[in-house]
C-alpha cells in the first residue's frame, strides 16, 4: 500500500497540541488563519497559484505574531505571513532583475532565484521555499541561502511531509535534519544541534515527548536524476 502523508491540518493540530502543553509561549506566537481574500491577493501579485499544502497551512496559521528572534515553533526558519511572503518574493525578484542586468549566468548554473519559488519561511536572509515549478521537484521544500545559488537541503517532497516530520519528532523524539527540540525556561520551543545546553545565557532542556520511539523524519526526497 503506498504511503500517504497526513494532511497539513492534521500535522498542525498535533504541533499545536504539543505546544499548548509544553511550550505555551511559542504556541501564543502562532498567528490565526490567513484571510482568504489576502491569499487571493498574494497569488495575483506573484502571478502563480499557491500549492494546496501552503493554502492549508495558511488556513491554520498566517505565520507568527511579533518578532521572530531565534526561538520558533519550527526548525530552521519561522513561517511568514501572507504579506511577508509577497514582500520577500518581490525583494528576491528585484535582486534577480538587478543581477541579470549586470551578469548572465551560464545555462548550466543553478539560478539565484526563480519566480516560482515561494518563500514560505525565512530568517537572516535565507528562505525556506516551496518549489512551484512544473516537473519532478514540484512541491519540494528546500532552502535558498542568501550567499549561494539554487535550492539546497531539499529534504522534503512537500510541505505536508515536512510538517508531519516536525509533529513526529515533537511527539516521539529524535531529530529533524541536524536539529533537535529543546525548551527554554520561559516556556518556548527552540531547535538546535544535538548536545546544545544553552541559548546564550538561557539554559535549554531536552523537549519532552508524548509518544514512544524516536524518529529521524522521513529523510531526503527521492533522487530524480
Amino acid at each position: 500500500m503506498p504511503h500517504t502523508t497526513p494532511s497539513v491540518r492534521a500535522s498542525w493540530n498535533r504541533i499545536d497540541a504539543w505546544l499548548r502543553t509544553h511550550a505555551p509561549e511559542s504556541y501564543a506566537r502562532l498567528a490565526p488563519p490567513a484571510d482568504p481574500d489576502q491569499v487571493a491577493w498574494a497569488e495575483q501579485e506573484m502571478g502563480l497559484r499557491f500549492p494546496p499544502d501552503l493554502l492549508e497551512s495558511l488556513a491554520c496559521h498566517n505565520g507568527l505574531t511579533g518578532a521572530t528572534g531565534t526561538v520558533g515553533p519550527l526548525p530552521g526558519k519561522p513561517p511568514l505571513t501572507v504579506e511577508q511572503i509577497v514582500a520577500r518574493w518581490r525583494g528576491r525578484m528585484e535582486l534577480l532583475t538587478f543581477m541579470a542586468a549586470r551578469e548572465h549566468a551560464g545555462d548550466d548554473e543553478a539560478p539565484d532565484w526563480h519566480a516560482q519559488w515561494i518563500p514560505w519561511a525565512e530568517s537572516d536572509g535565507d528562505a525556506q521555499v516551496i518549489d512551484a515549478r512544473d516537473g519532478a521537484t514540484q512541491g519540494w521544500v528546500g532552502t535558498v541561502f542568501h550567499d549561494d545559488a539554487g535550492i539546497q537541503d531539499a529534504d522534503w517532497s512537500s510541505l505536508g511531509s515536512y510538517l508531519h516530520d516536525v509533529a513526529e519528532v515533537l511527539e516521539h523524539g529524535g531529530k529533524l535534519g541536524r536539529s533537535v527540540p529543546y525548551l527554554t525556561d520561559g516556556g518556548e520551543l527552540h531547535w538546535d544541534l544535538e548536545g546544545t545546553t544553552a541559548l546564550g545565557r538561557t539554559p535549554l532542556t531536552p523537549a519532552p515527548t508524548t509518544g514512544t520511539g524516536p524518529t529521524t523524519g522521513s529523510g531526503p526526497a527521492p533522487d530524480t536524476d
